[in-house]
């Protein structure tokens, strides 16, 4: 991570930005969106790296052009072997992958949950497809239940995750002769 002079920032040393993609439950939702320009996205990238540079942050893009990159702004995943390492203090063996999404560099990026069962109510979503149906699951949670939304049906469809730990459990003595 490019780590600039500025001051460490007390929370966080990273963030995460998108533009808005244009599915159809979001045009249907939002009615009026338009897509971010070219133009528009380096602007407001422009002025993030800059930010990002007085407090000593990093800037990750999720699912953008690289040409977007710059100093404190990378595209390499916003959930990045990079960024696990670091969060876990860790060093990762990661098997050589398939990512779920042509330009999507995150490590674990399968979907959780359910559609329409978020009741923030974002206009830009495109995991509801309406308000009335995510009033209709919210008035079906069961806080006692193991699902999101009303109780395991004969139709529901149960799928077990394989997990195994990339934890490469190897001392590195030069990462930690550098201090990294």
């Amino acid at each position: 991570m490019r780590r600039s002079q500025g001051p460490s920032p007390p929370y966080t040393d990273q963030a995460v930005i998108s533009f808005v993609d244009l599915y159809e439950k979001t045009k249907r939702n939002f009615p009026g969106i338009r897509e971010v320009t070219q133009g528009e996205q380096e602007e407001l990238v422009a002025s993030f790296a800059e930010t990002a540079g007085k407090l000593g942050m990093q800037i990750h893009l999720c699912h953008e052009e690289k040409s977007l990159v710059r100093d404190h702004v990378d595209a390499n995943g916003c959930f990045s072997q990079a960024v696990i390492e670091r969060a876990i203090g860790e060093k990762l063996l990661v098997p050589r992958m398939n990512f779920a999404r042509q330009g999507c560099r995150c490590l674990l990026s399968a979907d959780i949950g359910a559609y329409n069962t978020c009741g923030h109510g974002c206009r830009y979503c495109y995991a509801n497809a309406d308000a009335a149906s995510v009033r209709e699951n919210m008035r079906k949670h069961d806080p006692a239940s193991t699902m999101l939304v009303g109780q395991l049906n004969p139709e529901d469809v149960v799928k077990k995750a394989v997990q195994k730990s990339w934890i490469n459990g190897q001392l590195d003595l030069f990462s930690d002769w550098q201090g990294t």
